[in-house]
């Protein structure tokens, strides 16, 4: 049980580290309307997740404590739904009406059709 609960707090702390690095570079560089920093950690950990999901059922010899470290750590300090909720609430608050609901079809399918090719190239290996 404590191993699970390190493993997860190492993983989560490494992916919280890249979701800040991932936001602090894209702000440095690009000037978007859109929360595309959020955007795009979501997309990287659903692809990440996919791809875990499958390898870890094809590969069961796999330590629980990794796994957790890996999917419930890391691609849960990745990604964050909180962020997204706010973004919109505040996109929302602006009456950018069209933004927000294009964040939300595009984060949706994005991010579940990143997860299904994860998978995919899990397969592959």
């Amino acid at each position: 049980m404590y191993l699970n609960l390190i493993s997860i707090f190492i993983g989560g702390g490494l992916g919280a580290v890249l979701r800040y690095l991932v936001g602090f570079n894209l702000a440095k560089h690009f000037e978007i309307n859109l929360p595309i920093s959020t955007f795009l950690v979501n997309v990287l950990g659903s692809f990440i997740i996919g791809f875990l999901y499958f390898l870890f059922i094809e590969k069961a010899d796999i330590s629980p404590a990794v796994k957790l470290a890996l999917t419930v750590g890391f691609c849960g300090g990745l990604t964050t739904f909180s962020t997204f909720s706010l973004e919109l609430f505040e996109m929302v608050g602006n009456q950018q009406f069209f933004h927000a609901f294009s964040y939300i079809i595009l984060s949706i399918t994005i991010c579940l059709l990143m997860t299904a090719i994860g998978a995919y190239f899990a397969k592959l290996i």
